[in-house]
């Protein structure tokens, strides 16, 4: 398989609370992607993760949906259980 175009954005995922999770997230485990899914992270959060994803790519600034900064944003998992803080990184 041969990707294209390069992938110009990176994203980390750290789980900042968590309460029992079906998975066995823990508060401190770190996540990272470009554009597939994280391998281990929540199949029904990767829907709100992947927008997310998609207005940095975009050029959009998470403030405007309540991030502390342009680039960096808090969510939660799709069951209200794990709390997540989502950070963007443009590679070139």
């Amino acid at each position: 398989m041969k990707k294209t175009p390069p992938e110009d954005w990176e994203f980390s995922i750290l789980v900042t609370s968590a309460a029992p999770c079906r998975l066995g997230l823990e508060e401190g485990d770190l996540f990272s992607c470009q554009y597939g899914c994280p391998a281990g992270f929540c199949p029904k959060t990767m829907g709100n993760l992947h927008r997310l994803c998609d207005v940095a790519r975009a050029g959009g600034d998470y403030r405007l949906l309540g991030g502390s900064e342009k680039g960096e944003i808090d969510f939660c998992c799709a069951d209200g259980c794990v709390q997540f803080h989502l950070s963007a990184h443009r590679l070139y």
